[in-house]
């Protein structure tokens, strides 16, 4: 594995445990507008409160995994995929509340990052 991989899953990780834990309750540029929250942020998306509760459960869980993925790769795997599918459906989300595209740009960059981990742990 190489070492920009095993940088990029640790920069994923803790980025996805800064947004559903520590600043959970916070307003960021990044939420759509009227958005304080990720609770609000959901509920500006038109999704329910169990659908958040399912992104940010298997979010953190693919965090973790990434984490354990430097130690067992083929976890890395499954993990980075599976980022790179929530976060483009993230980046549609932004898209269908046609937020400005700043607003899409984490989750731009969690995608590419994830890409990249997943390119690197399968070549």
């Amino acid at each position: 594995m190489s070492n920009i991989a095993m940088l990029l899953q640790i920069v994923i990780a803790l980025g996805i445990v800064n947004v559903w834990i520590i600043r959970r309750d916070r307003a960021t540029g990044f939420r759509p507008d009227g958005s304080a929250n990720i609770a609000e942020e959901f509920a500006r998306y038109g999704l329910s409160d169990t659908v958040r509760r399912l992104v940010g459960g298997t979010k953190l869980a693919l965090a973790a995994l990434l984490l354990i993925g430097i130690v067992y790769p083929v976890l890395a795997v499954a993990a980075a995929a599976g980022i790179a599918v929530l976060m483009a459906g993230a980046v549609g989300a932004h898209i269908k509340v046609r937020d400005p595209l700043m607003k899409s740009v984490p989750a731009l960059l969690m995608l590419a990052m994830s890409t990249v981990v997943l390119i690197a742990q399968l070549g």
